[in-house]
């Protein structure tokens, strides 16, 4: 079958940084491709090249046989070409309709009416069943993705570019997508799949092609006969280990202590009801639980971010109660956040200066109110060589970084602070199997330092493998803790479920 896609010799250069070198790549009619790579391997500058967002400085690129200039996204769009962002790009004060259209109808006076049956009647062709006057900051991950999806199949998409998709899905909401994404190849649209879950490239692919140091060094047309590892290899370029082995530690003393926790989110609404839990020195304690249930208030409860409303927080037996983030940091906290670019990074700022967020008028980078750039340089550069920040130049934006690498950033420098309670809030979403695996094993020697970790993760497969016992939140209760050594997926699954509660370990 000829191509659907085809992309021949395609270069791509940032200044010296060669992102793209010489790629060529296919694409089938009705197939899900998948590209695997590292971060910074160039999958996504590839993607926006096809897409438009960049142009390339060599190669070609052809669309059903014939060759084509694609100078933006909407050049791209007339010629069938759609793509979902691993970052959403949808406008959360408008409705689902108001989404779809957007800069896509020209009339002054449009019939919404209208517009939502047809909306309407697309979702059910596609099987993406949402609601075209709900409003998109009422709807679950999940859902808005569906969203993102029907809007780019509504302007006549075929070939569908998917950067990540279910890098913030729960396992029910990526079977979806999955069940969607099937639904899709038989009414011909083809997929490009970006992802570093080797198991879920496995389960949706028809062809995996890997990515990097920005070229394909490889494409599998055979899926039956490779596993996970093999693909691991390939992409890292060496042997990976896809468990997480680690030592038995016998924990010491009670770090963090809550005591009928109770947190109301930024609307004064309760969201944390009387939660118990308290995780012991050298220990790792996994937080399992469907996004949605209390994680990101909890979080925000036990740094400081959002005030207690009752109970009791105490760190290394210091009551924190009512305090202030500060002074959580300045009592041994250290806190990798949810969401890099929003809470852990300021995107237009050097890397070097996001190495010192927390710490910059610490001795010895500021003296008198005055920053040591020498001192600074220094710490900044012994951090990106021990915790394998590939950078160009440490005075570029951290925005300029891919995801790992501004991951990388965080934990280096929230690490390298000795924290006493490391609060670790999805450490591994959206990264490769290299630094997936460089991230567990920096929280695993934290642990062997005596720090006390709470892991929070959608992934079970991650609080499973990592954990030394298992809580689990349920509508921001406690519904009990596990010992991760008896604990199945099964186990944990009911409990996410609220189906029941065990005895507490």
């Amino acid at each position: 079958m000829e191509p659907v896609l085809r992309v021949h010799n395609i270069t791509k250069r940032f200044g010296l940084n060669v992102a793209n070198d010489h790629i060529s790549f296919d694409l089938k009619p009705g197939e899900v491709h998948a590209l695997l790579g590292e971060n910074g391997a160039g999958k996504s500058t590839l993607m926006n090249v096809i897409y438009g967002v960049y142009g390339a400085d060599e190669g070609e690129i052809f669309v059903r046989g014939t060759q084509a200039a694609i100078s933006s996204p909407k050049e791209a769009i007339a010629l069938g070409i759609g793509m979902v962002h691993q970052h959403f790009m949808l406008i959360p004060a408008f409705t689902v309709a108001e989404n779809i259209i957007l800069g896509m109808k020209k009339e002054l006076r449009l019939d919404m009416r209208s517009v939502e049956a047809q909306i309407l009647e697309a979702s059910r062709k596609y099987d993406l069943q949402v609601d075209p006057h709900a409003l998109v900051s009422t709807l679950s991950v999940g859902q808005q993705q569906r969203v993102e999806i029907l809007k780019v199949l509504f302007r006549g998409a075929k070939i569908l570019i998917l950067d990540e998709p279910t890098a913030v899905l729960t396992p029910q909401e990526t079977e979806e997508l999955f069940k969607i994404l099937r639904h899709l190849k038989e009414g011909g649209v083809s997929v490009i799949f970006i992802s570093h879950k080797l198991n879920e490239v496995m389960s949706i692919s028809d062809r995996v092609s890997i990515l990097r140091r920005g070229k394909i060094t490889g494409c599998f047309e055979d899926l039956s006969e490779c596993t996970p590892q093999v693909l691991a290899s390939a992409m890292v370029g060496r042997q990976v280990s896809l468990g997480v082995e680690k030592s038995v530690k016998a924990p010491g003393a009670c770090v963090l202590s809550l005591e009928k926790l109770c947190v109301s989110d930024e609307g004064k609404h309760p969201v944390i009801r009387d939660f118990d839990l308290s995780i012991l020195a050298g220990e790792i304690v996994g937080l399992a639980g469907v996004d949605g249930n209390g994680q990101s208030e909890l979080i925000k409860g036990i740094t400081g971010l959002l005030p207690i409303t009752s109970g009791r927080l105490t760190l290394d037996g210091t009551d924190l109660t009512g305090k202030t983030p500060r002074d959580f940091i300045d009592a041994g906290l250290g806190h990798i956040p949810e969401d890099r670019h929003k809470q852990g990074l300021v995107l237009s700022m050097s890397v070097r200066e996001n190495l010192f967020l927390e710490t910059i008028q610490n001795k010895p980078y500021t003296k008198g109110h005055v920053l040591q750039k020498k001192a600074m340089d220094r710490k900044a550069a012994e951090l990106a060589q021990f915790y394998d920040i590939r950078a160009a130049s440490l005075e570029l934006d951290a925005a300029s970084l891919s995801g790992g690498n501004q991951q990388k950033i965080i934990v280096g420098r929230i690490l390298d602070q000795n924290p006493k309670l490391l609060i670790a809030a999805h450490p591994t979403r959206g990264l490769d199997i290299g630094a997936t695996e460089f991230v567990h094993q920096c929280i695993l020697q934290a642990r062997e330092r005596g720090c006390a970790v709470l892991l929070i993760s959608t992934e079970l497969d991650e609080i499973l493998e990592v954990s030394d016992r298992i809580a689990v939140i349920y509508e921001g209760r406690c519904m009990g803790v596990l010992d991760a050594a008896e604990a199945t997926r099964d186990s944990v699954g009911l409990l996410m479920a609220g189906v029941r509660e065990p005895q507490t370990a």
